[in-house]
């Protein structure tokens, strides 16, 4: 029988909200979709639903909804798929992990609980369990796996979805808003109508009932996508954005048990906080889709819609694994949409970046300095004019590409003189050099690059050498039909006249040139066997003698090789080429031991450039240099590594945090700490001297991770050290000790570890210690946030959501277990008594939230009652007469403060603007203590 069934959803009301019903709008032009539901359709895939495809909308216009989720953007899926009629239970998982290679974790309260509390890659793994027991395709494919000391997957390196693939999977955004708004909460689930603070079993279905539950209540669902922005248009087989750009954010739906929405919001796409791959929360699970996606397409933030996505086959610790470092960026062509695109290694969420747009462009080397990126509009065997660019690579600060102006240039490459001076060598014609008086015709020039200006080209010699030249210019090379040297300025050429091309020349003092052939005579003779064109990347010595040679994988030939150095360790980097001739994979082979690594994989992947960071790094000293320095060999694996490839954003923010910690102990006065309100909200740059701020606060943490990081590092260390601001956050002082990123997390980062067996170095700083952790991996996006201002994190005025303000919790908690309140309130004591042994003034704030919550029973953001507050704050404001050095800062007052719309980021933060009155403030404040 098939039917339609209207829309019933319905969510758990917590003691407190002022939120309005809200009920999805309905397409009415649109058809809407069939649920089959005859007994022969739903036995297809036991316990899914089929949908046949449709339109749905993405998004609204509405401008009271986050900017993330505007504006509408119509999707067309036309295909059919099917998707979990509940959200997956604890008995479900354990069944298959039983069967299959899965990772078992704490046990549920029974088998009938949605599982929760899981990553994202959890989800993934145990949708490709469940195809590999039915003996299908998996959907994603990955290289290794990352686990937390809990069994939970928080990194999948070479991580891969493939849409084409019939398997189970996770619903896409478009999928799983189709279903939610379209039909379907069959009936009001019966534990909707229990308001108890808690996880409820999820709906069951019977024989005269159908469609789908648990989408607006109980658990929040983890959906397929990287987040990314929407557009006014039509996408066709929306999948979401490409990657999860510089934060790596992903898409969590629906409503949960805790949240204080009465009906379904279709377009919340994420948390409170933000949400990455290794995210984890209690009211967090899953259901799975079933079904490949045809011709499935990826939307950039620009509104470029793609088929094409560029995966990287491996993370930065194998790139460190490989090469010795993680200071490392790959620049190659996407030949499927021209442009040039990188990918920095020293970025945990490796996001591909595409720059050149409107500029079809070859042959792409990056600067010394890492910092900008050279390429031509010719490329190697093609004659002909081409004009060469510089672009920056600062993704912050996009920038339009400096043209040299000459009548023609190509295949830069850049040099550092002896003088200090940064060049760009090229050719003015890349083309074929087999004619002698046709290469001699041509000439080879470099002109200076420096303040994002080129200068006067000079010539340097005739004849077109575009493979490189050496360090002491003794020696350049050429290819492109025939392997030409220029020795001792005399023009020569190598490897017996035979066809060559794809010449590079090493930059390590070695003067070793790569270079593939044609399968010629002069190859054959070395390796002793026949093989393909290019199926070997052939080193030369200095003089051209043929010294070594590495076979392609089986399957591949090579292209486009390039070598590229440290000063170190030296690699060639390549693209390989399948039997089709289509350049997928991009490899680093490694001439040590005659290795090939896949790095990369996608269509059409042309003129890779491996930049490496040189070995030798002067790192920021004068007044932030360590005092007590001793001589220690630090293990590199170890020391300062507070951050690995997991994407879990509260480690990378403590990661930026612990380098600052390092880098400012010895001249800081002031020191933050606390929660991201803290991080919003306080500005060291807006303190004047004698004050020195440091904020150390960051999002989520709790009064656990303020005491660990203040007595382990702030105390032992900070010698000027007078003052704490610390956030009091009262409405989260329901969590406990397991939620603090100090509890258990924090040790699968080995920099903690290592700080921790050592005692937390009170006996003295190694010396290394802040260079290695200035040079350990991150992301560059929080760099950018985080060290400008000590700390601090920018945000803009998007007002308090007074219209829509969101509770997060039941304001009961406290009534129904003040137990752990007290917890924390004495581990703020706890802080307040060990700065007064060391003369350190202790100032907590409440800071502001929406003065929306006047209108609710609620005190803010995550409860307590109204009513309740003045009995708190008084125990509160009584903690300083026992400890003198102790003083309460409320400054929101009971949502009475002066911190109007303009000054607020969302209901529970200030912005940026909003931070500059906070700090002017505290700055006043400390001078009065003064």
């Amino acid at each position: 029988m098939k039917f339609l069934l209207a829309l019933i959803v319905s969510l758990y009301f917590v003691a407190c909200s002022n939120s309005e019903s809200f009920t999805p709008p309905v397409d009415e032009t649109a058809v809407l979709p069939i649920v089959d539901t005859t007994e022969d359709s739903t036995q297809e895939i036991e316990g899914m639903l089929r949908l046949s495809g449709d339109k749905v909308m993405l998004g609204t216009n509405d401008k009271s909804f986050k900017a993330n989720e505007r504006p509408a953007m119509k999707v067309t899926l036309d295909y059919d798929f099917y998707m979990d009629i509940h959200e997956v239970t604890c008995g479900e998982y354990a069944s298959i992990a039983k069967k299959a290679e899965l990772k078992t974790f704490g046990k549920c309260e029974n088998d009938s609980l949605p599982l929760t509390d899981i990553t994202y890659y959890d989800a993934v793994l145990y949708a490709n369990a469940k195809s590999k027991l039915e003996k299908r395709d998996t959907v994603y494919t990955y290289r290794s796996a990352l686990f937390d000391g809990e069994k939970h997957c928080t990194n999948l390196e070479g991580f891969a979805f493939h849409a084409n693939v019939d398997g189970y999977r996770l619903p896409t955004e478009a999928e799983w808003v189709y279903a939610a708004t379209r039909a379907w909460d069959v009936k009001k689930s019966w534990n909707n109508s229990n308001s108890e603070y808690k996880l409820h079993p999820v709906c069951s279905i019977g024989t005269d009932s159908a469609g789908f539950c648990d989408m607006a209540g109980n658990a929040m669902e983890w959906v397929n996508d990287w987040l990314g922005l929407f557009r006014d248009t039509t996408v066709t087989n929306y999948a979401g954005a490409p990657d999860g750009g510089d934060m790596g954010e992903r898409i969590v739906k629906g409503g949960n048990y805790s949240s204080s929405a009465k009906e379904l919001n279709p377009y919340s796409r994420g948390d409170v906080y933000t949400v990455t791959s290794s995210t984890r929360a209690e009211y967090v699970g899953f259901r799975l889709a079933f079904g490949s996606i045809p011709d499935a397409l990826w939307m950039n933030d620009d509104g470029a819609s793609t088929s094409n996505i560029v995966t990287s086959l491996v993370g930065s610790e194998a790139i460190k694994n490989l090469i010795g470092t993680f200071n490392a960026k790959l620049t190659f062509r996407n030949d499927v949409s021209g442009n040039i695109a990188y990918l920095d290694y020293s970025n945990g969420t490796l996001s591909v970046k595409e720059i050149t747009k409107g500029i079809n462009a070859y042959h792409p080397e990056i600067s010394p300095d890492g910092e900008w990126v050279a390429f031509s509009t010719g490329y190697e065997g093609i004659n002909g004019t081409s004009s060469v660019y510089v672009q920056s690579l600062d993704s912050e600060i996009p920038s339009e590409p400096i043209k040299l102006n000459v009548k023609s240039a190509a295949i830069p490459r850049w040099r550092v003189l002896g003088n200090g001076d940064t060049v760009i060598v090229y050719v003015n014609d890349a083309g074929n050099n087999k004619d002698e008086a046709m290469f001699k015709s041509n000439s080879t020039w470099q002109v200076k690059f420096a303040n994002s200006k080129f200068g006067t080209p000079q010539k340097l010699f005739d004849g077109a050498y575009h493979g490189g030249i050496s360090e002491d210019n003794t020696l350049a090379v050429s290819g492109a039909r025939i392997l030409r040297a220029r020795v001792a300025k005399k023009d020569v050429i190598w490897y017996d006249s035979a066809q060559a091309c794809n010449v590079s020349l090493s930059q390590d003092g070695t003067k070793r040139t790569a270079f593939l052939d044609f399968a010629g005579k002069p190859g054959k003779e070395f390796v002793g066997e026949t093989y393909a064109t290019h199926q070997r990347v052939f080193i030369a010595d200095s003089t051209g003698k043929l010294i070594q040679s590495i076979k392609a994988p089986s399957g591949y030939t090579f292209d486009h090789t390039e070598w590229a150095t440290n000063g170190d360790k030296s690699v060639v980097v390549a693209t390989l080429t399948n039997a089709n001739g289509a350049h997928t994979k991009i490899a680093i082979v490694n001439p040590e031991d005659s290795s090939t690594t896949e790095i990369v994989e996608s269509e059409e992947l042309w003129h890779p450039s491996l930049w490496l960071k040189e070995v030798q790094k002067t790192i920021p000293s004068t007044e932030d240099s360590t005092e007590n320095d001793t001589t220690f060999h630090l293990d590199p694996d170890s020391a300062g590594v507070y951050y690995n490839t997991s994407g879990n954003y509260v480690a990378v923010q403590w990661r930026y945090k612990m380098e600052m910690l390092w880098q400012y102990m010895n001249t800081a006065n002031v020191v933050v700490l606390g929660s991201s309100r803290a991080m919003f909200a306080v500005n060291p740059l807006y303190f004047n001297k004698p004050f020195f701020v440091l904020n150390l606060a960051n999002s989520e943490n709790t009064k656990y991770g303020s005491k660990y990081i203040f007595h382990n590092y702030v105390v032992p260390h900070f010698k000027k050290l007078k003052y704490i601001i610390i956030s009091m956050d009262l409405d989260r002082w329901y969590h406990d000790n397991d939620y603090n990123f100090f509890y258990s997390k924090y040790k699968n980062f080995p920099g903690y570890i290592y700080d921790e067996n050592h005692n937390f170095w009170i006996d003295g700083i190694p010396q290394d210690l802040l260079d290695m952790t200035f040079e350990s991996l991150g992301q560059e996006s929080y760099a950018q946030k985080f060290r400008p201002a000590r700390g601090f994190q920018k945000s803009a005025s998007k007002g308090w959501e007074q219209e829509n303000v969101p509770i997060k919790r039941d304001s009961m908690w406290y009534s129904k277990n003040s137990t752990v309140y007290y917890k924390n309130y004495d581990l703020l004591v706890d802080i307040i008594k060990e700065a007064a042994e060391h003369n350190i003034t202790v100032i907590g704030v409440e800071f502001p939230q929406s003065p929306a919550f006047k209108t609710t029973g609620c005190y803010a953001q995550f409860g307590l009652q109204r009513s309740q507050m003045p009995q708190l704050f008084e125990e509160i404001n009584n903690i300083s007469k026992t400890y003198p050095n102790f003083m309460f800062v409320d400054e929101n007052k009971m949502g009475d403060h002066d911190y109007p719309e303009e000054m607020a980021q969302d209901a529970g933060h200030l912005s940026t603007d909003g931070a500059t009155k906070m700090s002017i403030r505290l700055d006043s404040l400390l001078r009065t203590l003064e």
